[in-house]
């Protein structure tokens, strides 16, 4: 997310020393019988159908599948932020589960003991296998079956994907199986292999609504908006999803906006842009792009395994398609997204934020979608070249009148802030990984990376890293500001 390029610098020191009061009007909560929540900004029932505003626009879900709705649950400002969230949920198919041996049961009860998974009782069940039966050979995919969720649960996704393909060298068509493999390969962001297991299960289950609704995120991921939305819009005819609405909706304003923009590739990018922009644009941003992707492979020791996609707008369609704060100038939500009206080529403005951007990829995929705002932030003016020098001066006398106001940044949700309240937050990110750059160099930023990614807290991670926590890390990172750049604006 790379703030917008036409706030000036001098604004933005000035912002930093200011503190903005947040909206406390109520939005509703619906919740499913299944126990999930849906937050809304307004719900309102029509017939058999419930009817809710989203910051994504009007969805409907029937009401028989509505425990009770919630009033005034929630601020208008979280409203907009998580009801337009589309978030990638675990497969839960009926009828795929159905499938499982009697034994499943029974074995996941076998295989974790006293919070953990029991490694010898697995390796005693593998070692039976070896005989061909088919009683151990179901045994021991139902005990790695167990392992994998296990570990899924407990964020060690390196450990949940070894076990998930264990158990299907056992089981290699059992429909759980293959979908809980496709389903952490798309946690992975690996799309194209994800696919692979999508169709082995589809196969099997041909019209289970979970294989169509995993097909749509891998479609989705892979920048094919014509197939995510088929899938999605399969997975809800053969059952009423709202997860599926809301990821169907915001797929079909994407396509919808999209059918008109002009298409071009290269190794690791696939770009779409409006026609109002000129070829010799999108050639130069894909080169442009393509040299940042090196660079940051380099720093990060970290290569994302498909296409990464990247649309360009006009200001207007951005703004429409985004939903975003008018603070935010361009957008990574799994896909980059940049406004380029009026610009013939790449300026070093525009270079810059690509190179934001594509941080923001490259982290995101490292970490498995775990890596918070401040991490993604910092490192990302870090990457496009951006230091903290005209900000330090403005952070020290924060820190002196209140070190407290140096912590809010590492929690919450920074769509919700104003202006003024993101440029203190941003400031703060970049002086806070600026810092931990010059303690440990880039490898100790690597080190941390792996450590979310192997499903440590942000915190937990600095602490096993930088060897300090969040109050430390604030000390530290000021008393370094006032070392390299004094106690000036």
């Amino acid at each position: 997310m790379e703030r917008s390029w036409k706030i000036r610098r001098a604004s933005q020191l000035a912002a930093i020393c200011l503190v903005a009061a947040a909206s406390t009007r109520g939005g509703d909560t619906i919740v499913l019988k299944n126990g999930r929540r849906i937050i809304a900004l307004s719900v309102t029932q029509e017939g058999e159908k419930i009817i809710y505003e989203t910051a994504s626009g009007t969805l409907s879900i029937p009401r028989s599948i509505v425990d009770h709705i919630e009033r005034g649950a929630v601020s208008s400002s979280e409203a907009a932020a998580n009801a337009s969230a589309v978030t990638l949920k675990p497969p839960e198919s009926e009828a795929s589960s159905a499938t499982l041996p009697p034994s499943a049961a029974e074995k996941e009860s076998r295989v974790i003991q006293n919070g953990e998974v029991d490694r010898i009782y697995v390796d005693q069940l593998d070692q039976e296998a070896h005989s061909g039966q088919a009683l151990a050979n179901q045994n021991a995919a139902m005990a790695h079956h167990a392992a994998s969720q296990f570990e899924l649960a407990h964020g060690e996704m390196d450990l949940a994907l070894q076990d998930a393909r264990s158990a299907l060298i056992y089981l290699p068509e059992q429909p759980v199986l293959l979908m809980n493999t496709a389903y952490l390969y798309l946690r992975r962001s690996e799309y194209t292999q994800s696919l692979e297991y999508i169709e082995r299960a589809r196969r099997l289950l041909p019209e289970d609504p979970e294989v169509s609704k995993l097909a749509g995120w891998a479609y989705y991921g892979l920048n094919k908006m014509d197939l995510a939305v088929a899938e999605w819009k399969h997975a809800a005819w053969l059952r009423p999803d709202a997860e599926v609405e809301a990821a169907l909706q915001r797929a079909q304003r994407d396509k919808r906006e999209e059918e008109q923009y002009k298409e071009n590739e290269s190794n690791h990018f696939t770009l779409r842009y409006s026609g109002a922009s000129e070829p010799s644009l999108a050639r130069s941003v894909l080169h442009t792009l393509e040299r940042h992707y090196g660079a940051i492979e380099s720093e990060l020791n970290y290569s994302p395994p498909d296409s990464i996609g990247v649309i360009l707008y006009t200001q207007q369609a951005f703004a429409d398609i985004t939903q975003v704060p008018g603070w935010v100038g361009a957008l990574n939500d799994g896909r980059i997204r940049v406004p380029v009206q009026g610009l013939n080529d790449v300026t070093p403005e525009l270079s810059r934020v690509l190179k934001h951007e594509l941080t923001h990829s490259f982290v995101g995929q490292k970490t498995l979608g775990r890596a918070p705002t401040w991490i993604q932030e910092g490192l990302a003016q870090w990457m496009e070249g951006k230091r903290s020098d005209l900000n330090a001066g403005a952070l020290i006398t924060i820190y002196k009148r209140d070190p407290a106001l140096g912590l809010k940044h590492f929690a919450g949700d920074w769509m919700k802030l104003s202006n003024a309240e993101a440029s203190a937050a941003y400031a703060w990110a970049l002086a806070n990984v600026e810092y931990m750059v010059q303690a440990g160099g880039m490898n100790d930023v690597d080190r941390l990376l792996d450590r979310l990614a192997a499903g440590d807290t942000d915190e937990a991670a600095v602490k096993a890293v930088m060897r300090c926590d969040y109050v430390d890390l604030t000390h530290d990172t000021v008393e370094y500001l006032r070392s390299k750049y004094g106690n000036s604006n």
